[in-house]
């Protein structure tokens, strides 16, 4: 039986509004994993979603505030990797687990310029 983990993540602006996202991963996840990611991470936990192919959360809280504004900024925050449930292994799988561990350890700088949401606030 093939196994599945969840990446979870939110963008939260300075106002302290959040939303939330996840993709599915094929494979499942272990200790060694999260601490793979969180070294990898800024401060444990900050990342660019661009520069992973990962989807950006940001769109949804200009629903709110009528586009981007001062408390915007390009940081996703990383929430959890757990194994998914099985009603959650329906969605399209993102990736396998390993490659996506990889992809995020061979960023070797945070690059805020690659997060298109930079250029929407200037």
């Amino acid at each position: 039986m093939e196994q599945f983990s969840i990446f979870e993540y939110c963008y939260c602006d300075a106002s302290n509004f959040k939303v939330w996202g996840r993709v599915l991963l094929r494979g499942f996840t272990n200790a060694n994993d999260l601490k793979r990611l969180q070294s990898s991470f800024e401060s444990g936990e900050f990342f660019i979603a661009e520069q992973l192919g990962l989807p950006h959360l940001y769109r949804a809280l200009w629903e709110f505030s009528d586009g981007p504004n001062l408390d915007d900024h390009v940081w996703h925050k990383f929430h959890q990797l757990r194994p998914a449930e099985a009603c959650e292994e329906d969605q399209t799988v993102f990736d396998t687990l390993e490659n996506f561990v990889k992809r995020v350890e061979q960023v070797s700088r945070w690059d805020e310029q690659r997060s298109i949401h930079l250029h929407c606030l200037f």
